[in-house]
């Protein structure tokens, strides 16, 4: 069975909740309480969530991939992940009760990250160098993708697994000559660390041929079948606090430290004007409002990660992403 006996409870717990007021959602993040959340606490200090009948309670996480299994076994019944790795659980996992309902990085983040005093200036340089990775990074995940698109022998690069809090130190440290990550974190880690700008390489792997869509809200799909209009008021508070956050990123930003004293409040802020220029508000995005996918596009990303990762069932869209709870277009404006 995929569920185990203590997620199976927490599902049922989940289940019983009721669809109209206080409807109990926590929410859990794939990452640390740095710029790129602020949206999610601006829809919190302002009242979104409580207006939609929601009581919402937000978790840091431990990487891109770091709330799939959370969501899936019902420990959350909503989370934020990267896509491409929740099409390959669910492929390891066919089942399991969960897809993703809201695409916010309609342009990925991830990146490699080198030093140009280190040889690092096109993707070409990475052969013969030291690749550090972190294990459960998103970025890494979709790495061969990026190597295959570049024609990279993988056989030439060293790649070192790091953890994420050495991750930016050793290339800092000169320890390695590039690191796989989301591009507003690896790059304003390594800067803070006394690396000049100019020292740095960023390989936007969307740049690079990498044509996958990035991070989206993910949803216990029981959960969601047994409080639709709860998992819908959801994303209408989310879409309302990105528009909020995109008009006034110092009022996010405020909201975030309150969660994060001892953050940097100017380095947060610049992170979280680069996921905004970079990954959300992109020109699909102001057309169509945030969330959506384009079905196109998203039948080329499960065909551009067949290339590197062969799936043991049937690849199918459906399984992966569910427009249904979107609120109306109208309603996830950015502007």
């Amino acid at each position: 069975m995929f569920l185990k006996p203590i997620a199976a409870f927490a599902a049922s717990l989940m289940l019983a909740l009721p669809a109209a007021a206080e409807t109990a959602m926590p929410f859990a993040l794939d990452w640390k309480f740095e710029g790129p959340a602020a949206p999610y606490f601006v829809a919190l200090d302002k009242g979104y969530f409580t207006d939609a009948g929601l009581t919402v309670e937000i978790s840091e996480g431990a990487g891109s991939l770091d709330a799939i299994p959370k969501v899936a076994t019902g420990a959350y019944p909503i989370g934020f992940a990267d896509i491409n790795s929740l099409m390959r659980f669910l492929d390891q996992n066919p089942g399991a009760p969960v897809t993703a309902v809201m695409m916010i990085y309609d342009k990925p983040p991830f990146a490699v990250v080198g030093r140009k005093s280190l040889g690092i200036t096109t993707p070409a340089d990475l052969e013969g160098k030291v690749l550090g990775a972190p294990p459960p990074d998103g970025a890494w995940a979709q790495f061969p993708i990026f190597a295959a698109e570049n024609n990279l022998d993988m056989s030439k690069i060293t790649v070192e697994p790091v953890g994420f809090p050495t991750r930016e130190p050793m290339l800092a440290d000169g320890q390695v000559a590039a690191v796989t990550g989301f591009s507003f974190t690896s790059t304003l880690n390594v800067e803070r660390l006394g690396v000049p700008a100019e020292d740095l390489t960023v390989l936007l792997m969307a740049d690079y041929g990498v044509t996958l869509y990035g991070n989206a809200i993910i949803v216990n799909t029981d959960f969601a079948k047994a409080n639709p209009e709860a998992v819908t008021a959801f994303l209408g508070a989310v879409a309302h606090g990105w528009k909020d956050t995109i008009a006034d990123p110092d009022a996010a930003i405020a909201s975030l430290m309150t969660r994060n004293p001892a953050a940097d409040p100017a380095l947060e802020k610049q992170r979280l004007e680069l996921s905004i220029k970079d990954n959300v508000m992109t020109d699909y995005a102001l057309a169509n409002g945030i969330g959506g996918i384009d079905t196109e596009r998203m039948a080329n990303a499960i065909e551009q990660t067949k290339s590197v990762y062969e799936f043991q069932n049937p690849a199918d869209a459906a399984l992966y992403f569910d427009p249904a709870y979107l609120p109306a277009a109208d309603m996830r404006m950015l502007k």
